[in-house]
């Protein structure tokens, strides 16, 4: 059902003031805000990156009952906090430091390890663009190919690092906004390839959400170098931006380094009593992934439907599309807030895309057949992929009582009079349809009939018949060649080449594989925060 919703035009400008990230759904609402009929909430939020299936209605019940002392009393000191998150990582509490959100790791990293250089691919999260250029560093941008679906080539991306002269080299795994995903051992060879430079930051802040792997984390393996950090990020894997709280794990000189800089009361009391609930929700937890990854399919599914749309591959909670040629999305989003209550994010303020590009966070079904419903009207002005209304039951009518009937006098046809013309004056515009923003292309026409193959009946083979042989030459030895009759001493001066055992025709391999490829034992624990049952 489409429902009548509003947008002030100080909404839709919010968009245009703000150079660099989305302005907040709080900004939306003070702006004039979007709301339905029945006066409740109405935005629906493709925007932020978020769980929404986490937290449980029972840990927000909780809160609720605690909503008076969380807000009453200090929090506990960040230490306190990150040996309870520890315990439940199975991490070394001096492998790990703790900050208000990743951002503010982000900035501390900036400050206090990467001197004069950064590499990093776009289009990215936009702070590991922004924040090192804000501090005076050069940051050398390498370029995803969009032909290639902006997946990220680790050899080209190490020889791009080599060229540049970088000393500081980030990724993101999986990468925002595009949802690229390499594998564990693409990583770990990328961090040796790199082993040489300053710093090496993976950025694990949405590996939660990728099912291509069952053990895709590098925390374990960052541990034991001594320049790679690995950032991870609570707020978006549990639904809970507004909860300030990501953590980094490195080897103890860097984490402690980055440690004792942070503010002792760094961690506010909502993050304290969210990270205590979390040993008791650990199958909500891994439940809300499965859910996130089933709906990522599925909404991948039907956005490729939708005619003129790309849709790149994903292992985030988002899914990064293409617009149709001759689309602006800035038109698109700013009609989807205004006329459908949708809120999407619009790329053109990141680097290394455009307004050509949209990354569509994953919703449950009866979201996205909203988002669905607005895509279809704005883009091709036409509903053709909601679903139709059912229609209200018709009541049955009352059964007439039975009186006899009488035969009836037909009537003398009259003639119908003309109906009098309508004065100019009165006669009102006729209303106009919304018009569509994109026009799909023709059908192509049918493909010409190929002809029908016919076998062809093959000639018998001919009959073998064998020829008689005649006499065979009688095999007369040779006498040895002028060479084998020179002296033994002559003899062993020529070079013999190897010959290898009868026995050994297959020989042992000598090459060792690397530690760091080395696939993990059975049974050993999993460095990451939950874990997936085997099945």
């Amino acid at each position: 059902m489409t429902v009548a919703v509003g947008v002030t035009g100080n909404a839709t400008e919010l968009f245009r003031a703000n150079t660099a990230h989305s302005p907040s759904y709080f900004a939306l609402r003070r702006a004039g805000g979007v709301s339905s009929p029945e006066g409740a909430a109405d935005i629906v939020d493709f925007c932020i990156p978020c769980n929404p299936y986490f937290p449980s209605p029972a840990m927000y019940e909780k809160l609720q009952r605690s909503m008076q002392d969380i807000l009453t009393y200090y929090p506990s000191s960040t230490d306190v906090i990150t040996g309870e998150l520890c315990s439940l990582l199975g991490l070394n509490p001096q492998t790990v430091a703790m900050g208000n959100g990743s951002t503010e790791l982000i900035t501390w990293i900036d400050h206090l390890l990467v001197r004069d250089s950064l590499a990093v691919p776009i289009p990215t999260f936009g702070r590991w663009t922004d924040q090192p250029m804000e501090t005076g560093k050069r940051v050398d941008m390498f370029l995803l190919p969009e032909a290639a679906g902006f997946a990220l080539d680790p050899a080209a991306f190490v020889s791009f690092v080599r060229a540049r002269g970088s000393r500081t080299a980030v990724i993101c795994n999986p990468n925002n906004p595009d949802g690229g995903f390499l594998p564990k051992h693409a990583v770990v060879g990328l961090m040796d390839a790199l082993a040489d430079l300053d710093l090496v930051v993976i950025d694990e802040s949405f590996l939660d959400f990728a099912d291509a792997e069952a053990w895709p984390s590098v925390a374990a393996e960052a541990v034991l170098r001594p320049n790679v950090i690995v950032l991870r990020s609570l707020g978006k894997n549990f639904g809970l931006h507004g909860i300030r709280f990501g953590y980094m794990v490195a080897n103890p000189a860097l984490a402690g380094k980055v440690r004792r800089m942070l503010p002792k009361w760094n961690l506010n009391s909502f993050a304290e009593a969210v990270v205590f609930m979390l040993k008791d929700h650990r199958e909500e937890y891994a439940q809300s992934l499965h859910m996130v990854s089933r709906d990522r399919q599925e909404m991948i599914w039907q956005l490729a439907a939708l005619p003129g749309l790309t849709v790149y591959p994903s292992q985030g909670n988002f899914v990064f599309v293409k617009l149709p040629d001759g689309v602006d999305g800035a038109v698109l989003r700013d009609r989807l807030l205004a006329e459908h209550g949708v809120l999407v994010r619009e790329c053109g303020n990141k680097l290394g895309s455009s307004s050509r590009f949209m990354r569509l966070v994953v919703r449950p079904q009866g979201d996205v057949q909203r988002l669905l419903t607005g895509l279809s009207t704005v883009l091709y002005g036409s509903t053709w992929y909601a679903a139709a209304p059912e229609p209200a039951p018709v009541p049955e009518p009352a059964p007439a009582p039975q009186v006899q009937q009488l035969p009836q006098i037909q009537p003398a046809p009259q003639p119908v009079p003309a109906p009098a013309p309508v004065p100019q004056q009165l006669q009102l515009p006729q209303a106009q349809p919304p018009q569509p923003v994109y026009e799909p292309p023709p059908p192509l026409p049918p493909a010409p009939q190929q002809p029908v193959y016919e076998p062809q009946r093959m000639a018998p083979p001919p009959v073998y018949e064998p020829q008689p042989m005649g006499p065979q030459p009688v095999y007369e030895p040779q006498p040895m060649a002028a060479q084998m009759q020179m002296p033994l001493q002559q003899q062993q001066q020529q070079p013999q080449p190897p010959q290898a055992p009868a026995t050994d025709l297959y020989p042992a391999l000598t090459t060792e594989v690397p530690p760091a490829f080395a696939s993990a034992k059975p049974g050993s624990p999993r460095p990451a925060l939950y874990w997936q049952d085997a099945s």
